[in-house]
């Protein structure tokens, strides 16, 4: 057993298993600051093992510092062919909180729908584990603050699943991040900066991918899900496949479209580029068809976000509505562009960047952040940032109108009705708090 492990026992209790409470509620006194010897392995747990979920047992299994101890999932049929595949050392659970209360675990992936991701987060952190967490880090914009202080409550480390910030080439932009940090840090491109985000600068937004669908009759609910687990704080709607497969990113009860499956890759890095990871936007404006549906993602143009000091970050869809970032560079400041493929104007831009300072160092091995308790490099603070990013465009997207944002308060200005869209309820008994 792991350091971390004695921590976590009693973390439900007899009653909570019993169901009269279902509230997440801090346990900052199980949450000893507790991490595995030099030569333990990291005893690692999944929530959600389909999609994604399988990605993340091939993370653990190939990894020789980890062991996975269990999984847990609302489909049957997942939790059996989990456990086929990392072995008989590895427990099923249909309830996390079970899971949270009996296993020794050091590490909790999150990898379940958003609207999961705030109350499972939590659970994890509270029982005294770390998380390695899926994107969008949260539904909602508030969803996302409560995250983040319970990881501080807690002292646990804490990783969003996007790393382009960190290593890898940016999609289909041609380069890593690193050569544009270099360039905006050094000051050379000038001050305020733009940068678009469109599939002409090398980023698909999946619009239409991940659009709902109206009309659905009911199905019958198939015997291999707990769908009133699957369903957890989300509203009650009747049974269909759509909803949950894949396509459940269609949905606002559950996700936000393309935008909140992308956009945290996408944004991210945009946001460690431009140095804005402790602020956000003051002014989002969008252009799409309304009024945009309640229950159904639909279609959308562009994304105008503004921060105070006049950076703008656009995003296009490329699938309605005008296309306005035809020709333009991905990012743009008086006194150059870059566009794709690291092509410069002015030209000596490129050579430029050799000679330039690496920016600071981050941590991107999780294995180092859990051992030494340092943050990896995309954590709950930025993370909760290009979070809030997300959210902001599907708030103008959904709104129809200007927004005026409080990166302070985290609140939108004069505002009622967008701020219902920041901190959304949740259905009994489900609750934060």
């Amino acid at each position: 057993m792991s350091d971390l492990g004695m921590t976590r026992r009693g973390f439900l209790g007899t009653s909570a298993l019993a169901g009269t409470a279902l509230t997440i509620i801090p346990r900052s006194v199980l949450a000893a600051p507790g991490r595995p010897g030099a030569n333990d392995r990291i005893n690692h747990a999944i929530i959600g093992v389909g999609g994604m979920g399988n990605a993340h047992i091939g993370y653990v299994l190939k990894d020789p510092q980890a062991k996975l101890v269990a999984v847990c999932d609302v489909r049957k049929s997942r939790r059996d062919a989990a456990v086929q595949r990392a072995g008989a050392d590895c427990h099923a659970y249909l309830d996390f909180r079970e899971m949270l209360d009996r296993e020794s675990i050091d590490v909790v992936h999150v990898v379940t729908p958003p609207h999961w991701h705030a109350l499972q987060n939590i659970a994890a952190l509270n029982a005294g584990c770390d998380v390695w967490a899926e994107k969008p880090m949260t539904r909602t914009i508030a969803e996302g603050t409560h995250v983040a202080d319970a990881v501080r409550r807690n002292g646990r480390v804490f990783r969003l699943n996007t790393w382009f910030r960190l290593y890898g080439s940016f999609y289909g932009l041609g380069t890593t991040v690193a050569p544009l940090k270099k360039l905006v840090q050094s000051g050379v491109l000038g001050w305020p900066l733009t940068v678009r985000v469109s599939a002409l600068t090398g980023f698909s937004w999946k619009a239409s991918m991940w659009t709902g669908k109206l009309g659905l009759p009911p199905e019958p609910v198939p015997a291999d899900i707990d769908y009133d687990r699957w369903l957890g704080p989300a509203p009650w709607k009747p049974y269909t496949t759509h909803r949950t497969s894949g396509s459940f990113r269609g949905y606002w009860d559950y996700d936000g479209g393309g935008l909140a499956d992308m956009g945290q890759h996408y944004l991210d890095p945009v946001q460690y580029i431009l140095d804005k990871d402790d602020t956000s936007p003051v002014e989002i404006e969008a252009t799409a068809p309304w009024p945009q549906h309640p229950d159904v993602v639909g279609l959308w143009g562009q994304v105008y976000m503004k921060y105070a000091d006049g950076c703008k970050i656009i995003l296009e869809s490329c699938e309605w509505g005008a296309r306005e970032t035809a020709g333009k560079p991905f990012i743009e400041g008086p006194n150059g562009k870059v566009f794709q493929n690291f092509r410069t104007e002015p030209a000596n831009l490129a050579q430029l960047v050799k000679e330039l300072p690496e920016p600071a160092p981050q941590v991107s091995d999780f294995n180092v952040s859990v051992r030494t308790r340092r943050k990896f490099g995309l954590n709950e603070l930025n993370g909760n940032r290009s979070n809030i990013l997300v959210h902001l465009a599907n708030c103008a997207i959904r709104s129809g109108r200007k927004l005026h944002f409080d990166p302070v308060a985290l609140r939108f200005v004069n505002d009622p009705e967008a701020n219902r869209l920041v901190e959304q309820p949740m259905r009994a008994p489900w609750r934060i708090g």
